[in-house]
């Protein structure tokens, strides 16, 4: 026994490594986008899809996890989807052009989409009934420990960024910026490595073994698990299960229809959950907690601690709601973490908007300053922004002399694009470069998913036409703090709520005859639904605000609410056939 309890304990570790690696590839990106966005000279857009990127490639690999599980075995795929991550890491801090760098992050969610599926279907097939919580509880716990360590990787090269700073040179500070965000991904190469070695360890998924005939195989993995009489109930399991299954295919029996109401209903709840659940921005809030941060008032430094808290507080706060969901019931968590969620988006909302109410459009200014070659370079200092307020009239006179900040929204011919968001008081800040590089794509494929209805030809020669160039002013570092104590607040209630109990309700819900299939389609609506808002995230913020940004979090937050606390059925306790009867109408 002392034998299973240690390879039990090695299995979990493994697992929890898989749960490690998929909580890097959602985090890591905070820390080096900073250094990214100041070194690249990539525009909005472009970084708002290498944030997106790896969602993306997630969405890709999960459509065909569950095939390649089937085909490949448990063991193999968390092996491959391992050595994927560790593949991407060099394509990643080697790279020295757009491509190469969209490639590698692709790449990273593609693992992050084989890990997601694979490794919890492994544990629910490898741990006895008694450790399948427990299993499932270590996972999403490394997972957020995965976006701790990734903070804390970020926060650590912001302080050498710091330091260097203080030298007063330009030059080097910013060779050293691209050296933390390339650093910064080094960093999270180990983790793989250990991951890849682990699954190449551990046995094979009995169950998966069980089904391709392999009884001997499948009896001698579940004894490096198991006691041999447990082992010898679980094959006898299997087999009557089989059994059960293949009379039933014999039989023809006449099977109900998919859109019968036990089917539909729960297979839309659970659609609308999973989309909700990301169109709360959970993922962009992560990925772009330090860019918030320093936009809202706070400093380079501050920013990052301030990221650092937030994984904390998504950590520490995923143990409390893993040690309530089976007390207080997913109903409860959920109506009650969906409820603190829109209040915390709509204070953080209301703060952005204090400032953003201010900002002056100095469009016609801008324009003027357009080079003969439709291109435009501006160092946004002090200087710059008392020009560029000086046309905005007696709303511009209102913000001249205080910090402020600039974004640019531009188009050439059908196509569009924003800059970054450039501060007057960051004497470290890149200027603003437009030009159809960064606007126009390279070719129709491209093209066609920017926009499918523009004219790529005529786009090539049209003139950079400034839609809008938005100044406004730089909040104070109390503006800073109050919105990273109200982003801390949504963390919390996410993490206790929505971000335990959404999957447990999703297995929960699925009729065991659609439950693959359904739950796979599900989960691409999530995936699809935080790919979308990462890649309009940072354009949107430029043309519209935080503000809008934020409240539109908080609308689709009230949908969740309302569908958490109205239509959900409470599955506490109840056996999978009486949820199941719920739906067709039944009383249980």
């Amino acid at each position: 026994m002392a034998d299973n309890t240690g390879y039990n304990r090695f299995l979990l570790l493994v697992a929890g490594l898989g749960g490690l690696l998929y909580g890097v590839d959602v985090g890591i990106i905070a820390g080096a986008l900073p250094y990214l966005e100041a070194t690249s000279g990539f525009n909005a857009g472009q970084l708002s899809f290498i944030v997106a990127a790896v969602l993306l490639g997630s969405v890709i690999s999960t459509l065909f996890a569950g095939v390649l599980a089937d085909w490949m075995g448990r063991k193999w795929l968390m092996a491959a989807s391992g050595i994927l991550f560790v593949a991407s890491i060099p394509i990643i801090a080697l790279s020295h052009g757009y491509g190469f760098l969209v490639s590698g992050r692709l790449l990273q969610g593609v693992s992050a989409g084989l890990i997601g599926v694979v490794v919890p279907l492994y544990l629910a097939e490898c741990l006895g009934a008694s450790s399948r919580g427990k299993g499932t509880g270590i996972f999403q716990w490394l997972l957020t420990l995965g976006i701790v360590g990734a903070a804390g990787i970020g926060m650590y090269f912001s302080i050498r960024v710091e330091q260097v700073a203080k030298l007063g040179d330009a030059a080097r500070l910013l060779s050293f910026k691209d050296t933390a965000w390339r650093s910064i991904f080094w960093v999270s190469l180990p983790p793989g490595i250990l991951f890849v070695i682990g699954s190449l360890v551990v046995a094979e998924s009995p169950r998966w073994l069980h089904r391709r005939g392999r009884t001997g195989d499948a009896r001698a993995a579940l004894l490096r698990s198991r006691s041999p009489e447990t082992a010898e109930l679980e094959i006898a399991e299997m087999n009557r299960v089989a059994a059960a299954e293949t009379a039933k295919s014999a039989g023809g029996t006449l099977r109900e229809s998919l859109l019968s109401r036990k089917y539909v209903i729960p297979f839309l709840l659970a659609c609308v959950i999973l989309a909700c659940n990301q169109a709360t921005g959970v993922n962009s809030i992560i990925g772009y907690n330090t860019n918030i941060l320093l936009q809202a008032g706070l400093t380079d430094v501050q920013a990052h601690w301030g990221y650092v808290v937030l994984t904390l507080v998504n950590f520490l706060l995923t143990i409390v709601g893993v040690l309530l969901v089976d007390r207080r019931g997913r109903k409860f968590l959920l109506s009650a973490g969906t409820a603190g969620i829109i209040v915390s988006l709509v204070a953080v909302g209301l703060i952005f908007r204090s400032t953003e109410r201010l900002r002056v459009d100095c469009r016609e200014a801008l324009q003027a300053s357009v080079l003969p070659d439709q291109t435009l370079d501006l160092r946004f200092d002090g200087a710059a922004a008392a020009r560029l307020l000086g046309s905005g009239g007696d709303a511009g006179r209102a913000i001249a002399g205080n910090p402020v900040s600039l974004v640019v929204i531009y188009s050439y011919g059908d196509f569009r694009a924003a800059t970054n968001v450039v501060r007057s008081d960051d004497a470290t800040a890149a200027p603003v470069a437009i030009s159809k590089d960064g606007c126009v794509p390279p070719n129709k494929v491209v093209a066609f998913f920017s926009n499918p209805f523009a004219n790529l030809a005529a786009a090539r020669t049209a003139p950079l036409r400034i839609e809008n160039a938005l100044v406004t002013p730089v909040p104070s570092e109390r503006n800073g703090w109050l919105t990273a104590a109200f982003t801390f607040c949504f963390m919390a209630f996410f993490a206790a709520g929505p971000g335990v109990c959404v999957w447990l309700a999703l297995s929960e819900l699925m009729p065991t005859r659609i439950r693959s299939n359904g739950m796979s389609i599900a989960l691409l609506v999530n995936q699809a639904v935080s790919t979308s808002i990462a890649a309009t995230f940072l354009p949107t913020v430029g043309r519209y605000g935080y503000s809008t940004v934020f409240f539109a979090f908080a609308a689709c937050t009230v949908v969740y609410f309302v569908t958490a606390a109205f239509f959900l059925p409470e599955t506490k306790g109840k056996t999978l056939e009486e949820i199941e009867a719920h739906f067709e109408g039944k009383a249980t």
